[in-house]
C-alpha cells in the first residue's frame, strides 16, 4: 500500500502533463487510448486506495451539485478597467501615463497591447503548485466561489511547477465554435457565448459546466510571492511556462503610433477569431511604474481598455413593449426580427423612451438599422427607408405593472403609483440590497419578487421585520437559508452613510456622489436638512442634482422610506464622528500592496472614516 500514492503521484503528474499538452498547446503527446488507459487505472487506484490527490485529473469530471454559492475574499482586489471608445480619448490617455511617469523614470515608456476577452473573469488561487480557490470577479474584492466548476475546465491546470502562493487573474470563455455546435444540440439555443460561459461557470451543478466545454485564457498575476519577473512579457511567459493557456496575440512598442496601428489591426482581424473580443487593452509593461503609478478609485493608472467600434446591421421593427423601472419611467423595448452579430443573435434592442420612437419615425413592420457597442441588447439608431408606413406604435397610457394610468413628464413616461406597482417596488427592493447599496447577501431580484408577491413587502423598512417563520413557508427556503438572509438583514442594519444614500434611491446619486456627499455632510440629519446651495458646494454636484437631494427629502413618500428605516434599527455611520482628534483627520493615506487581515476596500473605508483620504 505504501507504494501506491507513489505511483499515483506518478500517474496523475503524467496524465496532467499529456493533457495540458493537448489542450494549451495543441501537442499531443500520447494517443487518445493511451491516455484513457492511464486516466483508468488512476480510477481504480483511488477506489482501492481511498485516495485522491488534490491535483487528480479525476476531479475534473464534476463533483455533486452544490445547494448555493459562498462567497471568496480575494487576497488582492480586481480592479476594473477605464475605457476610451476613439483614437483620440487614447491619446489623451497616453499623455496622462507619460505625464505621470516622468514623475518617476526618465526612461520611455513601454506598452504592452492584448485583446480585451469577452468572458467571465475568473481569480484563482495556488497554494504549494496545486489549485486550491476559484472565484468570479464579483464586486473585486469578493466573488463567488466556484472551485468545483473551474475544475471542470481542462485547460486550467489543477497543479503548476511554482509553489508559492499566487492568484491568478484571467478570463473564462466558450469558444465560438463550441458555441455554435451546441446550440445545434440543444432545444433553447443560447443567446451569445458570453452569457452562455457565465452561465456555465455559475451553475450550480459542476457537471454541466463540464458538458459547456469552456476555455480559459490567462493573463495577469495579483499577488504572488517573490517573482522572477519585472514586465508584463516576462509576466505572460511565466504563465505560459506554469501550463495555463494565454492568448496568442501580445504586441509591444513605445511608439504610440504602432499602438493605435496594432489597435486597427487587431479590430480588423477579430471576427477571423474563435473566441469573442470587444476591445484592446494598453498597459505599461514596466511592473515598478505601475506599482508606483497606483490606481484611482476604481481603476489602474497604468492600463486601459480601448473598446473597438460598434456594429450595425438592418432587420425589422415587429414589436414593441414597455417595462417600468424603480422610479416609475417606462421604457420601451424593441423586438426584431433575428440578427446575428459576430455570434450573437439579437432579438431585442433599445429604445430610449417616447420621444425617441417618434423622433425615429418608427413603425412596426419597417425596416430598421440597429447599433451594437458591445452591449446584450443594441439600440436602433432609426428606420433605414422613408417609403414605408408600416403599423403604428401604440403609445401607452396605462401602466404596464400595475394599470395605473401614466403621466408624462418631458419626453419620458411615468407610473405614479410608486406603492403599489409591482415592478417599482421589486426594483426599490432590489436596488436597495444590491452589493453597492445594503450589501444583503441572497436578496437578488428574483427574493424581491417573493417577498413582494408572498409577504407583501412594499418598502425596505419592512425587510427589517420578516420573521423565520415567515421565511421557511416561502418556496425554496429551508432553516439555512432562511438563517442566511436574517443574519444579513441584522448586519446591514450596520451601515456606511454613503451606502444608505445609494440604497435609497435618490435620483442621479451614484456611490461615488453619494460617499462625497456622506464626507461633506458627516451626518444623515446634516445631508437632510441641507440646502440646494449647500448641497452644490460639493464640487460633483451641479444644480440638477442638488434640486434631486433637496426634493427627495422633502417628498412626503421618500423622507417616510427613511424615517421608516431608522425606526427599524438601521443606522447608517456618522462619516466624521471617528475622524474627531484622530491622526489621519485631513490627511490623505495611499493603500497599496496585499493587507493580512483587511481587504483594500475595507482599509480604505476604515481610513476615510477616520478622516483620511482614501487613495490606491
Amino acid at each position: 500500500m505504501n507504494d501506491k500514492p507513489l505511483s499515483m503521484r506518478d500517474l496523475v503528474d503524467r496524465l496532467n502533463e499529456t493533457a495540458r499538452a493537448y489542450y494549451v498547446f495543441d501537442d499531443p503527446l500520447i494517443p487518445d487510448k493511451a491516455w484513457d488507459e492511464l486516466y483508468d487505472t488512476l480510477a481504480q487506484m483511488e477506489r482501492e486506495t481511498g485516495v485522491r490527490l488534490p491535483d487528480s485529473p479525476t476531479r475534473r469530471v464534476g463533483g455533486e451539485p452544490l445547494n448555493a454559492f459562498r462567497q471568496h475574499q480575494h487576497i488582492a482586489r480586481l480592479w476594473s478597467m477605464d475605457k476610451v471608445q476613439s483614437e483620440e480619448a487614447l491619446g489623451k490617455w497616453f499623455d496622462r501615463a507619460e505625464a505621470s511617469a516622468r514623475k518617476i523614470t526618465d526612461q520611455p515608456l513601454t506598452f504592452g497591447l492584448e485583446h480585451k476577452l469577452d468572458g467571465l473573469t475568473i481569480n484563482l488561487t495556488y497554494r504549494g503548485g496545486v489549485l486550491t480557490d476559484a472565484a468570479t470577479r464579483g464586486n473585486g474584492e469578493a466573488g463567488e466561489y466556484v472551485l468545483e466548476q473551474v475544475r471542470t475546465i481542462r485547460d486550467i491546470p489543477l497543479s503548476i511547477p511554482y509553489k508559492g502562493l499566487m492568484e491568478i487573474h484571467g478570463e473564462a470563455m466558450m469558444r465560438l465554435s463550441v458555441f455554435r455546435h451546441l446550440n445545434r444540440t440543444i432545444d433553447e439555443p443560447f443567446k451569445n457565448a458570453r452569457n452562455a460561459a457565465a452561465g456555465a461557470l455559475r451553475n450550480l451543478n459542476p457537471q454541466v459546466t463540464r458538458d459547456r466545454r469552456l476555455s480559459a485564457f490567462f493573463y495577469d498575476i495579483g499577488t504572488i510571492e517573490n517573482p522572477a519577473y519585472t514586465n508584463q512579457g516576462g509576466m505572460l511567459q511565466f504563465i505560459r511556462d506554469n501550463g495555463f493557456p494565454v492568448d496568442p496575440y501580445y504586441f509591444e512598442s513605445g511608439s504610440r503610433e504602432e499602438v493605435k496601428q496594432a489597435i486597427r489591426d487587431m479590430e480588423g482581424s477579430r471576427h477571423n477569431l474563435d473566441y469573442m473580443t470587444d476591445g484592446a487593452v494598453i498597459k505599461i509593461t514596466d511592473l515598478s511604474v505601475r506599482a508606483a503609478l497606483g490606481f484611482t478609485d476604481k481603476f489602474p493608472r497604468w492600463a486601459v481598455a480601448f473598446k473597438f467600434e460598434v456594429e450595425e446591421a438592418t432587420t425589422t421593427l415587429e414589436s414593441v413593449t414597455w417595462e417600468v423601472g424603480r422610479t416609475g419611467k417606462l421604457t420601451p423595448l424593441a423586438h426584431v426580427y433575428p440578427v446575428d452579430f459576430s455570434g450573437v443573435t439579437v432579438k431585442r434592442a433599445t429604445l430610449n423612451n417616447w420621444e425617441d420612437i417618434n423622433r425615429k419615425r418608427l413603425s412596426l413592420g419597417i425596416s430598421v438599422w440597429i447599433r451594437r457597442s458591445n452591449d446584450v441588447i443594441p439600440e436602433i439608431m432609426g428606420r433605414v427607408e422613408d417609403g414605408s408606413e408600416g403599423g403604428a406604435i401604440k403609445k401607452p397610457t396605462v401602466c404596464p405593472g400595475c394599470g395605473d394610468d401614466v403621466v408624462e413628464i418631458g419626453a419620458h413616461l411615468f407610473c405614479p403609483n410608486r406603492l403599489n406597482c409591482r415592478p417599482q417596488v421589486v426594483a426599490r427592493i432590489a436596488h436597495f440590497a444590491s452589493r453597492d447599496a445594503m450589501d444583503i447577501a441572497g436578496l437578488s431580484e428574483k427574493t424581491a419578487e417573493t417577498l413582494h408577491d408572498r409577504l407583501n413587502i412594499r418598502e425596505p423598512a419592512e425587510l427589517y421585520g420578516i420573521t423565520r417563520e415567515q421565511l421557511l413557508l416561502l418556496p425554496g427556503y429551508k432553516d439555512k437559508k432562511a438563517d442566511n438572509l436574517l443574519d444579513a438583514l441584522a448586519g446591514s442594519r450596520d451601515c456606511s452613510l454613503d451606502a444608505f444614500l445609494f440604497a435609497v434611491g435618490i435620483p442621479n446619486i451614484g456611490r461615488v456622489t453619494a460617499r462625497s456627499i456622506a464626507e461633506h455632510f458627516g451626518t444623515l440629519d446634516k445631508v437632510r436638512a441641507a440646502s440646494t446651495q449647500d448641497l452644490q458646494g460639493i464640487d460633483e454636484i451641479g444644480d440638477v442634482v442638488a434640486q434631486s437631494l433637496w426634493d427627495f427629502f422633502r417628498d412626503p413618500l421618500t423622507a417616510g422610506v427613511i424615517d421608516h428605516l431608522l425606526k427599524a434599527g438601521v443606522v447608517p455611520r456618522d462619516a466624521t464622528a471617528a475622524a474627531q482628534g484622530t491622526a489621519l483627520a485631513g490627511r490623505s493615506v495611499v493603500v497599496t500592496g496585499t493587507l493580512p487581515t483587511l481587504s483594500r476596500q475595507q482599509a480604505e473605508q476604515l481610513i476615510r472614516e477616520a478622516g483620511g483620504n482614501a487613495s490606491s
